[in-house]
């Protein structure tokens, strides 16, 4: 196989992530974890059951689900997403057309840079349908109150009627997702007792009746309310004379505010604003300061650090495909030694020694997990970010795209509900829940976000998720024979090899052995 075939394959690998795998694999890794049943889905969104209108105005009486033209105007809570969307779009417009000034941009396929069409948000023809329901308790560790969260992810659709009067339905690319805690800590149970962790955990395990995993009835209180995010595929530009194919997407996060009853835009969880602190010196000291400090270095390497909001972005513009080599396409690039010009503000955060030496002081106490390198904290250093993990072999830039049930015969691509990053992680997210339940305290550590944690991987041995063909390993660094210290695990199962899919010296992809 030629190198370039390979590098084809892994962008393939990259870019689609499961279309070789049907619905029926999935579904016993999600069991207990999340809802992904097509016909299930296709009821709560149809009898107007869990609608974002029903759930933010479950006093409403209309049965049927609001068109986006009435949902950003009928419904107060959410009046101030759109003008934040626009303010976003309009930055990212100037931005493109001062980056290539010889490229247009605009809504069409004339143009050289395709946007979303924003029209899809004010239309009578346009909604958001219910693709998935996701128990998220293994983020407990952010606020153990609320026993982690309950995402409903919806998926914009446009309706258009048939000759014979019916509607079809076609999906665009955006995603909105409510984000509800795991349980209101004012409810009672049947005995009059606060509910539990414990007992949210064996709703979903026992996999019983669905009305029963949300705050214990169909509607939630005000109480569980938590935030909306929404991602937008913002733009595609065609591959040209001046760059590969890319598509952007939009990351936006908007709180909800108790008292005001709104969600208001906020900043996006561990989304580090790069330019802003590589451009302001006090930033920079205090970041560098924060993050290696021994308590934040410990959470850091397991995946469950919360990077305090004065380090943080409200947006983020992600392109893919990023690859894996380091690139201005990351969120970190530029923080790392190497990455910069060295020189002034474009001296690099973190040197190897800064690194290094964090990293031998973390090891002599015996905290470190993950990252045993300096590529292996860059590497967490871009996938603890909302970015980089959006980065890591999604489907089409969303990790959760939902099963098409829309769709009459679905082809393979839209009946896999999710990507191999979301697949990969359930065995983890069950095992907390599995904790939670028996009254134990979870482990909420994780892995990379490019491959699963070995507690899974007698499971997953030989997929796509663990070791199979498309899954990441770890390359000999050249010429020396050895492996980076934070990837040395990442091996492929029996009958393939780890090959180079780009440039990187330390990540590659597996692939069929050839001679």
């Amino acid at each position: 196989m030629s190198r370039a075939l390979r590098i084809l394959l892994a962008a393939v690998v990259l870019l689609a992530g499961t279309v070789s795998l049907v619905a029926a694999e999935s579904a016993p890794l999600t069991r207990g974890t999340a809802i992904t049943d097509p016909a299930l889905l296709r009821r709560l969104d149809e009898q107007d059951t869990l609608t974002i209108s029903r759930l933010l105005w479950p006093e409403r009486n209309a049965n049927f689900p609001l068109t986006t033209d009435l949902l950003f105007s009928s419904l107060p809570q959410l009046k101030q997403i759109p003008p934040a969307i626009d303010a976003e779009f309009e930055r990212y417009v100037a931005q493109q057309k001062a980056a290539w000034p010889t490229e247009t941009i605009g809504v069409g396929e004339g143009f050289d840079v395709q946007l979303f069409d924003r029209a899809n948000l004010k239309s009578p023809d346009t909604r958001f349908v219910l693709a998935g329901i996701v128990n998220r308790m293994d983020r407990a560790y952010v606020s153990e109150e609320s026993c982690g969260e309950i995402r409903l992810i919806y998926r914009l659709a446009r309706f258009e009627a048939k000759p014979d009067g019916s509607r079809t339905g076609t999906r665009l690319p955006m995603t909105f997702n409510l984000v509800l805690k795991a349980r209101d800590a004012r409810q009672m149970d049947a005995n009059g007792k606060p509910v539990t962790c414990a007992e949210v955990a064996r709703r979903w395990l026992d996999n019983g009746d669905w009305q029963g995993l949300i705050g214990g009835g169909v509607h939630p209180t005000d109480a569980m309310l938590d935030r909306i995010e929404t991602n937008i595929q913002i733009s595609i530009a065609p591959k040209s004379a001046l760059h590969d194919f890319r598509s952007d997407y939009l990351l936006k996060v908007f709180k909800y505010d108790p008292a005001t009853k709104t969600f208001e835009e906020s900043t996006l969880e561990n989304q580090i604003d790069r330019d802003r602190i590589l451009a302001d010196d006090d930033l920079r000291r205090d970041f560098k300061a924060w993050l290696l400090a021994p308590e934040n270095l410990r959470e850091f390497d397991r995946g469950t650090v919360l990077i305090p909001e004065k380090f943080l972005a409200r947006a983020a513009v992600v392109p893919t495909p990023a690859g894996l080599d380091a690139s201005a396409m990351q969120p970190e690039f530029g923080m790392m030694q190497g990455e910069g010009k060295g020189e002034g503000k474009d001296s690099p955060v973190f040197t190897d020694n800064d690194v290094v030496g964090a990293l031998k002081q973390a090891a002599a106490r015996g905290e470190l997990q993950n990252i045993r390198s300096v590529a292996g904290f860059q590497r967490r250093l871009n996938d603890v970010t909302c970015a980089g993990c959006h980065q890591t072999r999604g489907i089409g830039g969303f990790h959760f795209p939902g099963v098409d049930w829309l769709a009459d015969k679905p082809s393979n691509s839209t009946i896999v509900p999710a990507s191999p990053h979301f697949i990969g992680d359930q065995l983890r997210r069950r095992d907390i829940l599995t904790a939670f339940a028996a009254g134990k305290q979870p482990d909420f550590s994780r892995g990379f976000a490019s491959r699963p944690q070995t507690r899974g991987s007698a499971e997953l041995a030989g997929t796509e998720y663990q070791d199979g063909w498309g899954a990441h390993c770890s390359l000999e660094n050249a010429g020396s024979g050895t492996r980076d210290k934070s990837f040395t695990s990442w091996s492929c199962a029996t009958g393939l090899t780890c090959q180079a899919a780009a440039a990187s010296r330390r990540i590659g992809m597996c692939f069929i052995k050839t001679r």
